[in-house]
């Protein structure tokens, strides 16, 4: 659960422990958070102690909980329709209803927009979108891009939007979520807003690359063995519809196969070497689409 903690080392220290935050790259699991708590709970840490926090690369402090703060909200979503990129907030316990826990509320002289990460342009409350960030310890970029890798520092840190507030620069975090206002106030009366994170942009890796003229498409899944082959027509004809791209190798792959650098980032070119070797290991592959 949490490398390096254990329940011997955390007794001797628990005295000089007030807060614990646990800062992540993705949405809280509530059943995680609980069982955290669960188990420490006999050494004297209080429930209350642990929150939740959400940062990535562009920004590592976007949002926190404090433990003088209200319970962290957590609602309950429509599964179907986030699919459909929308929020649609259901009771607990309704047919293809989701928990999610918010992140945190955001912190001050922090800016959060949801945009459509493909127009750019700001999405309703009622939509879901990628979370861009203002503020002033924003990262400013990554460290030594070469090629045509040094354009991403544009993209990732420089972002304008499409509609509303065009001249502001975000960063963008590559996560989707909506936020949400709150009961709780600031220190100016304001009423907070909170960050609820649902999951990264790229959560199910999809890689393209060309060979010999073909689109070759690499894609992980943690499906059975068995259920590989339905993702091949699924996966042709959302290219086609999408991008009028005929697909010519669609390859499976077992999660973590397609390479990231440490900034997040496809490594398509070390994914293409590793396919011309027949080193990725695939669950299956579909030739002459």
């Amino acid at each position: 659960m949490c490398p390096g903690i254990s329940t011997s080392n955390f007794a001797s220290e628990r005295e000089s422990v007030r807060t614990c935050v646990v800062v992540a790259e993705e949405r809280p699991r509530v059943a995680l958070c609980a069982a955290f708590s669960k188990l420490f709970a006999p050494l004297g840490l209080n429930s209350r102690a642990v929150s939740t926090s959400f940062g990535c690369r562009v920004n590592t402090a976007i949002c926190m909980q404090g433990a003088a703060s209200p319970d962290p909200a957590t609602v309950y979503v429509d599964a179907r329709a986030l699919r459909n990129d929308r929020v649609t907030l259901v009771e607990k316990g309704a047919p293809h209803s989701i928990a999610l826990m918010e992140s945190g509320k955001l912190l001050p002289g922090v800016e959060v927009v949801i945009a459509n990460p493909e127009t750019r342009g700001q999405c309703a409350d009622s939509h879901l979108g990628e979370i861009w960030v203002a503020c002033s310890h924003n990262a400013v970029g990554y460290f030594t891009l070469y090629g045509e890798e040094a354009s991403l520092h544009i993209d990732h840190f420089n972002a304008r939007l499409s509609t509303g507030d065009t001249l502001k620069r975000f960063a963008r975090t590559g996560y989707l979520g909506f936020l949400r206002r709150t009961q709780s106030i600031t220190a100016d009366g304001e009423l907070h807003d909170a960050v609820f994170v649902v999951g990264a942009l790229d959560e199910a890796l999809i890689a393209v690359f060309t060979w010999t003229h073909l689109l070759v498409v690499v894609a992980e899944t943690e499906s059975a063995e068995s259920e590989a082959l339905d993702l091949v027509p699924a996966i042709t004809s959302a290219v086609l519809e999408e991008h009028y791209l005929i697909v010519g190798v669609v390859v499976i792959v077992d999660p973590g196969v397609v390479p990231i650098n440490s900034r997040g980032e496809k490594q398509r070119m070390h994914l293409r070497d590793a396919f011309l070797k027949d080193m990725l290991d695939p669950i299956y592959v579909a030739y002459n689409m």
